[in-house]
């Protein structure tokens, strides 16, 4: 019989375990749970034992194998005792997997989850492969290790998928799978190719600190909730999109090593404090973008798509999840804090964008139809007298400044709670150095704009 022992362990697991094997040096042995009338675990039962045990299981019965580890024909035995002989597949009620071991290739294929899979800590030491596979209930694999290929193709989790701590050695493999319930693969170590193309994620989506060596393909997924990668590190060059998202692209305090193209069609995109430290384009639809004190020190160009984003098929990008938006436009909610010497914004709406704290703004580069706030309507009534306004562009703070101050002329837009406060000391040096930009882009009008700003705030 081959080594059935994993490596040794000081603890002893929470449950009544097996303890086959236990030496002077490993005092647990085997971690195995007692199959129910029995002191031993499923992988150390005797033969005859074993047998009736098997003989016993009809598909969907509720299963506890914490800790057991299984050889090749082990779990087959078991998948083959409750396979349903309506589908011709495994059919679980409650399977409890914690800490097992699965020393080749872990075939649930199309298999069905009717409770809760529980699969916590658990080894996969050949290729685990739950591509179709239904879990009605949670699917929990955190902290589980998954040393071969990790297929979920096509996989549908109605409830919680959890895959917190987990570790793909190989490639991790959730083409086209369906979570209905959140997906939470925070602090996941993915060592080689991950892939969530045409994924759909109806709850929310965390991927907090999760770290990707290796490529990540998130092509045509979809988002109904937030998409969280809040310091996730992404050590490769990587290609996340063209996705969709209808609530908000969190990416701050994440990490891009290499060169990095991001797609979305979504809400909000959150990049506070985001690091890049290659080149990066992002292609953007709908979304609002907080870029506060984000840090670039190669070219970054921020673009937004007139058209949906076409697929490599040809194919266009669904975009259902945003319908009720009022339109594809890309809004720059904030630049504070960033260093702009390398900032490339293209047909982009800088209405509302907030500017003071951003250095080098004098060599950021304006491309295409890239629009500003305006003054008020020509004619307003102050409080004694009409007023009139030289339309010209203007920037929000500047809008925000003015509604601050006593007996305020109607139409001045009123800034929005945590923007703070800045004054004429603060806006004069942004509309200078937003005027060399624009004479450096060769876009007289605009200049003479930010040049009436200028005399207007000093």
């Amino acid at each position: 019989m081959p080594n059935l022992s994993p490596e040794p362990s000081p603890t002893p697991p929470a449950w009544s375990h097996c303890g086959h094997g236990a030496t002077p040096v490993d005092p647990v042995g085997c971690s195995g749970v007692h199959v129910p009338g029995h002191t031993s675990c499923l992988a150390h039962l005797d033969d005859t034992d074993r047998d009736a045990y098997l003989a016993g299981l009809t598909p969907g019965a509720d299963i506890d194998l914490r800790g057991t580890t299984f050889t090749q024909p082990l779990l087959d035995a078991l998948l083959d005792a409750l396979r349903d002989p309506a589908t011709g597949h495994p059919h679980f009620g409650g399977a409890g997997f914690g800490s097992a071991t699965f020393q080749r290739d872990a075939g649930f294929w199309s298999a069905t989850f009717q409770g809760r899979a529980l699969f916590g800590s658990a080894t996969f030491q050949g290729d685990a492969e739950f591509g179709s596979a239904t879990f009605q209930g949670s699917a929990l694999f955190g902290s589980a290790t998954f040393q071969g290929s990790a297929d979920f193709e096509s996989a549908t989790f109605d409830g919680d998928a959890g895959f917190r701590s987990a570790t793909f050695q190989s490639s991790a493999g959730f083409r086209s799978a369906t979570f209905q319930g959140g997906a939470g693969f925070w602090s996941a170590t993915f060592q080689d190719y991950a892939d969530f193309g045409w994924a759909t994620f109806e709850g929310g989506a965390g991927f907090w600190s999760a770290t990707f060596q290796g490529y990540a393909d998130f092509k045509s997924a979809t988002f109904q909730r937030d998409a969280r990668f809040e310091q996730a590190v992404f050590e490769q060059s990587v290609s996340l999109g063209p996705l969709v998202c209808a609530g908000r692209v969190k990416l701050s305090g994440a990490v891009f090593g290499g060169p990095a193209t991001l797609s979305f069609a979504a809400r909000r995109l959150e990049c506070r404090r985001t690091r890049w430290s290659s080149t990066a384009e992002l292609r953007l639809r709908y979304a609002t973008v907080d870029f506060a004190h984000a840090v670039f020190e190669y070219p970054l160009t921020i673009v937004a798509e007139a058209a949906p984003f076409v697929l490599p098929n040809g194919r266009p990008v669904a975009e259902q999840a945003l319908t009720d938006s009022p339109d594809a436009t890309v809004r720059i909610g904030s630049l504070r804090g960033v260093d702009a010497a390398h900032l490339v914004l293209a047909d982009v709406d800088l209405s509302g964008c907030l500017f003071t704290g951003t250095v080098h703004l004098d060599q950021l580069r304006l491309e295409g139809n890239c629009s500003f706030d305006a003054v008020p309507s020509r004619t307003h009534w102050g409080r004694w007298r009409l007023v009139r306004f030289t339309q010209r562009r203007t920037l929000a703070e500047e809008h925000h400044w003015r509604a601050s101050r006593p007996a305020a002329v109607r139409g001045w837009n009123v800034a929005v709670l945590g923007t703070g406060r800045v004054g004429p000391l603060q806006l004069a040096p942004v509309y200078r150095a937003l005027r060399k930009a624009f004479e450096d882009g060769k876009h007289e009008p605009g200049a003479a704009d930010f040049y009436y700003g200028e005399m207007g705030a000093a």
